[in-house]
């Protein structure tokens, strides 16, 4: 299900984003803590979308978030994506969160490519031969929605730290930027992305005022 490379973006995703959140903490024991918590919190996100991808008959594909420029005219274009996923936690951290525990936690995108030759056994000749905005939306919403409830779970068993750090996740891959989950989400199903926005900012609370 996970190729190595994969593997390696997962944890280099898990060690930034633990180290970035854990930054201003005293001792190795809490940063320790907070890279189990993050790492369960990805692969969670990350087994929902490819499960679900693949009930939909499409090999999901984890990377780096990447962006091609920062701007629409072709001399602001990089030559090769830049993959700010990889550093923006500890940017986040130093400049925008200088806080205790919070930096920025959306470092991974998804990319699809439909499996047509078993779509047309399922579904039926050409049917299901391309993905549609909706279908890669659903795909996105599976990881959110997965972290949402594992938070619950988490929060249930005295695993807080894990529970915190799903909500906050789940949150920063809602907004609908770039190659986000929330983007995918928001031009997939409007009405969905609506649903599970609520439910992040419902989990906001909950860890503010009782985690």
């Amino acid at each position: 299900m996970f190729n190595k490379k994969e593997i390696l973006i997962i944890l280099i995703t898990s060690v930034v984003i633990a180290f970035s959140t854990s930054l201003f903490l005293n001792g190795y024991v809490a940063f320790l803590w907070t890279l189990l918590a993050v790492f369960c919190v990805i692969v969670i996100n990350v087994l929902a979308k490819k499960l679900t991808g693949f009930f939909l008959e499409t090999e999901t594909e984890i990377k780096f978030w990447e962006i091609e420029g920062y701007g629409i005219r072709k001399r602001k274009h990089f030559k090769k994506p830049f993959a700010i996923g990889a550093v923006l936690p500890l940017i986040s951290k130093i400049i925008l969160f200088p806080i205790n525990g919070l930096a920025w936690m959306a470092s991974l995108m998804f990319e699809v490519k439909p499996r047509s030759y078993r779509a047309a056994r399922r579904h039926g000749l050409y049917t299901f031969s391309e993905m549609t905005e909706e279908h890669i939306g659903y795909i996105a919403a599976a990881g959110i929605f997965m972290n949402l409830v594992f938070a619950v779970i988490g929060y249930l068993i005295g695993f807080n730290e894990f529970a915190r750090l799903g909500i906050y996740y789940a949150f920063f891959n809602m907004i609908p930027i770039s190659h986000l989950d929330g983007n995918k989400i928001f031009f997939g199903n409007i009405i969905l992305w609506s649903f599970l926005a609520c439910l992040v900012v419902a989990g906001l609370f909950s860890i503010i005022f009782i985690v």
